[in-house]
């Protein structure tokens, strides 16, 4: 039986490298419809807690993961030799950058090698991951021939971006469309067919760089537009004119405009990292990317200008940084997540820190501060009362969580330094506020 008619049955077994915001809910999806799955992942402690039954992502409720372990149709591993199983190999694992930001493929780069060791004629291999046009051509299809097969000849190749927006309520792995792109027809038309059995539209487009090119252009386009909300955020403050009622008022126009938001940086593992996955790859056609580059300076920038307006607001009532009490509120970087890559709550601690204030955190989805690449912090969420709020010489609202009561907040805090204009329906006690 070829390829497309084990995908057309739902005879073909999916398997799934990399079982994290990305991987499991598209993995869910699969075994959702009638597909066997295997999930990979290199966290034992993942792994693990699949198969205990247990959900690991707050937007994924409990009963979805006992659902797909009852089903028989799936199973979690860390032995990847189970791969030579699958007759289709999803790969959605981290595209980070390194500290000079620049790309770091050492997990494509790895999962790859791993690939080739288990690779048979007949798979298709799909990259998720984000990352520079032509990484699944010029970095993927040479370690994954390593396995002496031939690309088109005896396996498939294809690219096809995830868009994944966590906790979104109108959103969700299923309805949206799902870009499609692979450098040959059969590769294109059994990709096309497998995300077909599960997403509500796929849209082909040429080739895997046209794909990869595609999500790099979503984010930027997110980015470039965050930036420009957060350079009027300066601006505006300068003029002492409050930037969210102007984007209130601009966004009462049905026509060309559309409304972005200011913030204390960027978060999430898209809009802060993929702009730099093309403005390194534009160096080697000798292309720069000043509007980009620029972009991503402001909005890397935000944690830095956020801080000096907490620096102001203290001086004002006659305090220090140094010696601060500041609790950050919000450690996930966008509100009802518990996903904290990128956070810009990360960067913010640093900096405070590092002028000497004594730095806390809440947030009701992330209990314990888990250590990440970059930072690796042994903290605690604190719990947030009348008496606790009053011991603190600052609070940030870093993330404008559903769950916050912001007039109790504002209420029993001595000063408010609110980045996200979360305290915009309290009424009383507004001289403690400082937007930022």
């Amino acid at each position: 039986m070829e390829l497309k008619e084990k995908i057309q049955s739902k005879k073909a077994i999916v398997g799934v490298i990399g079982l994290g915001y990305v991987g499991l809910p598209l993995l869910i999806e699969f075994i959702e419809v009638g597909f066997n799955c295997i999930g990979f992942d290199i966290d034992e402690k993942k792994v693990n807690t699949l198969n205990q039954k247990k959900s690991y992502i707050k937007h994924i409720p409990q009963n979805r993961i006992e659902d797909i372990m009852k089903s028989g149709q799936f199973m979690a591993t860390t032995d990847f030799s189970q791969l030579a199983e699958t007759d289709c190999i999803l790969v959605a694992v981290p595209t980070p950058l390194d500290r000079n930001h620049q790309p770091d493929l050492s997990f494509i780069i790895n999962t790859s090698n791993t690939i080739s060791k288990y690779l048979k004629k007949g798979q298709m291999v799909i990259l998720e991951s984000s990352t520079w046009p032509g990484t699944t051509d010029e970095v993927m299809k040479p370690i994954l021939e390593k396995s002496g097969l031939r690309c088109t000849e005896d396996f498939y190749l294809a690219f096809s971006p995830e868009r994944e927006d966590p906790n979104n309520p109108n959103y969700s792995t299923k309805n949206i469309p799902k870009v499609v792109g692979a450098n040959d027809a059969a590769s294109l038309e059994y990709a096309k067919a497998l995300y077909d059995a599960v997403i509500i539209q796929t849209v082909p487009v040429s080739s895997s760089q046209a794909a990869e090119a595609t999500k790099l252009l979503e984010n930027i386009f997110r980015s470039v537009n965050i930036a420009l909300v957060n350079e009027m955020k300066m601006i505006l403050d300068r003029m002492f004119i409050d930037v969210w009622e102007v984007i209130d008022a601009a966004s009462t126009k049905p026509f060309g405009y559309m409304p972005f938001y200011p913030g204390p940086g960027l978060g999430g593992h898209c809009i802060p990292i993929d702009p730099f996955y093309l403005t390194w790859k534009a160096r080697e056609y000798d292309m720069p990317t000043r509007f980009i580059e620029l972009a991503g300076e402001i909005n890397t920038n935000m944690p830095y200008w956020v801080v000096n307006k907490v620096m102001e607001a203290l001086n004002v009532n006659a305090k220090s940084l140094n010696g601060a009490r500041i609790l950050i509120l919000g450690a996930a970087y966008k509100k009802n997540v518990d996903d904290i890559r990128e956070s810009p709550t990360l960067k913010l601690i640093e900096i405070l820190e590092g002028k000497g204030a004594l730095v806390d955190y809440n947030d009701p989805f992330v209990p314990v501060m888990p250590h990440v690449r970059k930072y690796q912090y042994d903290m605690k969420s604190v719990e947030i009362t009348p008496q606790n709020l009053q011991q603190y010489d600052a609070v940030i609202i870093s993330t404008a969580h559903d769950a916050y009561d912001y007039e109790t907040i504002v209420n029993h805090a001595q000063l408010i330094i609110d980045t996200r204009n979360a305290t915009k329906d309290v009424k009383k006690n507004r001289d403690k506020i400082v937007k930022a």
